[in-house]
């Protein structure tokens, strides 16, 4: 079948230039050369082709000032670099530029061609991404994120930009403000929107198991490698994988990471067989990563390779404004989640919303507005269903800096049973909900602990009722 997309090839040495042409030709594109950077720009304003294939070294013109040319132009093409052994950085640099890939030389006949494959398919998601931008526009909606105030204004102006592409994205910020939602939507508003989204926590998996979860392994690769099993990177095949916290990724597996996205080769563990993979790589830390890499958690290389861009996702407490939209779009989707019908919070609720400075970020309001939804009976959300002791949870010195984020904070004339709720509940947060953990913490039984719970459960339940 022809594929009426236009490549234009741009490279200086003549055998390699012909070769190329007519490799894409027999794909069924439509293709013209260029022997160089000048050459190249007369053509493509001319002719208009979708896709450029360039060598980074030409005469005249380079890959590199050709980008920049076709970005003060406006262009739109989606820019394919050829870059030789070594040149690792010079290829980062022209994504930093614009450049949609590259691909080291010699050029890999079936990685060549999946690029094409994707980046023909990149013009069709920018026009879905355009009809996404209007709705922004008119909504402050994109995708699962929601915001009108400049910070996320800013953030979804950076996903839009970097969607399309094939670049890595390094996503930092807070524990709870959204980082895997930016993963997501990056994915969704992506031509990889088909394959598979693969989220994989750094954090949560044994170190001694990391490696094959990532990489995958052959069987009897190690003991209790009972059969063959794929990695992440298989799962994640022509989509996005999303590393969250790397920066708690063991120092050895990192160096075998930043192998895979150098080389695009993987090699389970065991095995002695290195196959293609074609998988956009996102990576998220709540960690500010220059420190990280001073400290040693994260490799310098590994960070350089990753943060081609950089989107931080700023804490809730920044973006107090947007916390009505957030609830209204939390409220919708729980509504749907539990077969309730919520419309909104009373006044009084939204203002202690608003004075409320957010420690847990955005997975906080989550999980209070969740509890309220289930406590309500009515059709609004009041003050009266927040948590025991809410906005009393981080005590803070008169400099607004933080002191204790464990500690508690009362207020004049609380009872010893407002005390003693408040002093449980945190305990019981703090251990993730583990009650025995949180028994031991407080030096009671486990059987007081649940006796205290049940007490709570039904004293909101009763409050409720006389309401």
């Amino acid at each position: 079948m022809v594929n009426q997309e236009k490549v234009l090839i741009v490279e200086d040495e003549p055998h390699a230039l012909m070769g190329l042409a007519e490799l894409v030709s027999g794909w069924g594109y439509r293709t013209d050369t260029a022997r160089d950077g000048l050459e190249a720009l007369e053509r493509i304003q001319a002719w208009q082709p979708g896709i450029v294939v360039t060598d980074l070294k030409m005469p005249r013109m380079d890959g590199l000032e050709l980008l920049s040319r076709l970005h003060d132009l406006k262009e739109q093409q989606a820019v394919i670099v050829l870059t030789a052994q070594g040149s690792i950085e010079l290829a980062v640099d022209a994504m930093k530029m614009g450049a949609y890939d590259f691909l080291q030389k010699p050029v890999d006949p079936t990685r060549l061609r999946t690029i094409l494959q994707n980046a023909t398919r990149q013009r069709e998601t920018e026009r879905e991404l355009e009809v996404t931008r209007r709705k922004l526009r008119d909504t402050g909606v994109l995708g699962p994120l929601v915001g009108s105030s400049k910070k996320m204004q800013e953030v979804f102006a950076l996903i839009e930009r970097v969607a399309p592409s094939n670049v890595s994205v390094l996503i930092t910020g807070e524990s709870g403000t959204g980082k895997e939602l930016v993963a997501r939507t990056l994915h969704e508003l992506s031509p990889r929107k088909p394959k598979p989204f693969v989220a994989v926590n750094c954090a949560a998996i044994p170190e001694t198991l990391i490696e094959s979860e990532i990489f995958g392994h052959e069987k009897g690769a190690f003991t209790g490698a009972l059969e063959r099993r794929a990695g992440c990177f298989e799962l994640a095949e022509e989509g996005t994988l999303l590393l969250d916290e790397i920066g708690e990724m063991p120092i050895g597996t990192q160096a075998k990471l930043l192998r895979v996205l150098e080389e695009r080769k993987l090699r389970r563990l065991g095995s002695k067989v290195e196959a293609p993979v074609d998988v956009r790589v996102l990576a998220a830390t709540n960690k500010v990563p220059e420190t990280a890499v001073a400290d040693g958690h994260l490799r310098g290389d590994l960070f350089y390779r990753l943060n081609v861009f950089n989107i931080h996702m700023p804490p809730l407490r920044e973006h107090k404004e947007d916390i009505p939209s957030i609830v209204d779009a939390m409220l919708e989707d729980m509504g749907r989640k539990h077969d309730r019908r919520v419309s909104g919070v009373d006044d009084e609720m939204l203002s202690r919303l608003m004075a409320y400075d957010w420690p847990g970020n955005v997975r906080e309001l989550r999980n209070t507005i969740e509890r309220a939804v289930v406590l309500s009976l009515g059709d609004q959300i009041e003050a009266r269903h927040l948590p025991p002791g809410f906005g009393m949870r981080t005590v803070r010195s008169t400099t607004g800096s933080e002191i204790d984020e464990d500690a508690i904070q009362l207020r004049v004339g609380a009872t010893v049973d407002e005390a003693e709720q408040l002093l449980i509940l945190k305990t019981l947060e703090s251990t993730g909900n583990n009650k025995t953990r949180a028994a031991e913490k407080l030096g009671i039984s486990l059987k007081t602990l649940h006796n205290k719970l049940k007490e709570y459960g039904n004293a909101a339940s009763e409050q409720e009722q006389q309401h």
